[in-house]
């Protein structure tokens, strides 16, 4: 009988804890942080400095996944977003970076234009029409029939088009000239309240009188201060002037306005008021100043990192006064690269293997060789990265096999100094499997990327003197977290490696809705 009490009683626990599972409620608003260039290196060294409503609740009381890497190699502020909101990788959601070479216009286009649709306090003119496959917001708009808001809020066009996706309600990042508030007619109606927002609180009124100086009063953190060099004396920095409006988008500063305008969107845009799930993308910057050598500005990037920390603590305060304890789920990660690595700094002075690889030089000794070999003909279009476009219509008429144009071209450019690899698009289409290969045949896509790659030794320098881009290639890990927090996640540290691409469908599970379109991912286990 005792033996018979206590399964009985087990059962009961067991169908409780299954209840409570089920009976878990979906958050009524989801806000998605993206932390452009978010470093764990850094996050770790300034932890002294942070309050307890930021970074240290978001740690201590999430889901903590502490090596998080993008599945793909090379990612910018592009291609992360896009990765993070569809769950899967540029080869099939069409966005391989900031810009790429179009074949069809013979001209370098960026990720989000569209001549379609005109500006609204920008002359820019903005579609999401590069992006192939649908978002996790998409699929979030199209499971409660559009009724569902969404908003996205960046400092950066392409990380406010990408986090918005094709079905948002609103779409929004600032004006590298007028430092308004701006989106695109493709989001329509505009609010009237993002007018009222730029005439009575916008930057252009307000930039002249911002100076960025230490929040604190405090010497660089001791891990800082042990392994870094370069000076860590107080600064100032005043934005005085329009022309100065893209350093103040490269700074702790601008932080601080995307929280008053994110919140300006939650009251205004009605965020979380019902039982139905709004979602709200909101991207913060916390690369190094002006994009400068992290030398030139060691005490900047210590500042950055603790104003990014009060502004996430006002951020979950207000919003959760809002919507709600427990009722909003809070998604934190970062783009998962750095501008830290300057290209002219000098890796001879230590005896570092290095040097420079001239890409105007490459392809047009390239183009040389292929005349020399097939007869004349312009048979390189353009270089675009590290990446070469060949003249495939030349190639077909001229009757030639384009796999052996590949192949010789690839067995020729190898053999330049600071070449470490050369893929051609051919080898990429073929199946990798997990091989090697994988992460760079997932960078690349058919319709964007070029017929050949060439992978630089680390050390050396790409440098291209028709687009004045000079690139300090490294292969280093860069470490950075994945944070949920809120509603109903069960807290954790996890130090097994996880991709981005587990993000998107992660979200939809727990708002028990259909993962993106293209993904094909697994969700992480919240509870």
């Amino acid at each position: 009988m005792k033996t018979y009490i206590l399964g009985i009683a087990a059962l009961v626990s067991m169908a409780d804890k299954v209840t409570a599972q089920v009976d878990v409620e979906v958050p009524r608003l989801v806000v998605n942080v993206i932390i452009d260039q978010l470093r764990s290196d850094y996050l770790e060294a300034f932890a002294p400095l942070y309050g307890t409503d930021g970074f240290a609740k978001l740690m201590g009381e999430g889901r903590v996944y502490t090596r998080a890497e993008y599945p793909f190699l090379g990612p910018d502020r592009a291609s992360a977003v896009a990765c993070l909101m569809t769950g899967t990788v540029p080869y099939e959601n069409g966005i391989v970076g900031e810009q790429w070479f179009d074949r069809t216009t013979l001209q370098t286009v960026c990720c989000v234009d569209d001549k379609r649709f005109k500006g609204n306090s920008t002359a820019e003119c903005t579609s999401p029409q590069y992006l192939a496959v649908s978002t996790l917001t998409d699929e979030l708009k199209v499971t409660s029939g559009g009724s569902s808001l969404v908003y996205a809020i960046a400092p950066e066009r392409d990380a406010a088009v990408f986090s918005a996706g094709h079905s948002a309600d609103g779409c929004f990042w600032m004006n590298d000239f007028t430092g308004q508030w701006c989106t695109s007619s493709y989001y329509n109606p505009v609010p009237t309240w993002l007018s009222f927002y730029n005439n009575s609180r916008g930057m252009q009124k307000s930039l002249p009188s911002i100076t960025w100086e230490p929040a604190l009063n405090v010497s660089a953190a001791s891990w800082w201060a042990a392994t870094t060099s370069g000076t860590r004396e107080p600064f100032s920095h005043s934005f005085s002037d329009e022309t100065t409006l893209r350093s103040f988008k490269a700074s702790a500063m601008v932080n601080e306005e995307v929280t008053r305008f994110a919140l300006h969107v939650v009251r205004n845009g009605m965020l979380g008021v019902d039982q139905v799930t709004d979602f709200l993308s909101v991207t913060y910057y916390a690369g190094n100043f002006d994009h400068k050598a992290a030398s030139e500005c060691r005490m900047e990037v210590q500042d950055t990192y603790v104003r990014l920390d009060a502004e996430l603590a006002s951020l979950i305060d207000a919003v959760e006064a809002k919507v709600g304890k427990g009722r909003v789920l809070f998604v934190l990660t970062s783009t998962g690269y750095t501008d830290d690595d300057r290209a002219d700094e000098d890796l001879s002075e230590y005896r570092i293997p290095t040097g420079e690889v001239s890409f105007t030089r490459a392809y047009l000794l390239l183009n040389m060789y292929l005349t020399a070999v097939y007869g004349q003909g312009q048979y390189v279009l353009a270089a675009s990265g590290n990446q070469i476009y060949l003249d495939q219509k030349l190639i077909e008429n001229k009757s030639l096999d384009l796999n052996e144009v590949l192949e010789r071209s690839a067995s020729f450019l190898i053999q330049m100094d600071g070449v470490r690899d050369v893929y051609t698009s051919q080898r990429l289409m073929l199946d990798v499997g997990t091989s090697p290969l994988r992460s760079l045949r997932n960078a690349y896509n058919p319709k964007a990327s070029g017929d050949i790659i060439i992978e630089i030794a680390p050390g050396w320098r790409l440098v291209n003197e028709n687009t004045d881009e000079r690139v300090l290639q490294r292969r280093s890990y860069l470490g950075f977290p994945l944070i949920f927090w809120g509603s109903g996640i069960e807290p954790g540290k996890v130090d097994d490696p996880v991709t981005i691409d587990h993000v998107a469908p992660t979200i939809a599970a727990h708002l028990r809705i259909r993962a993106p379109n293209a993904c094909s991912a697994s969700p992480l286990n919240l509870r």
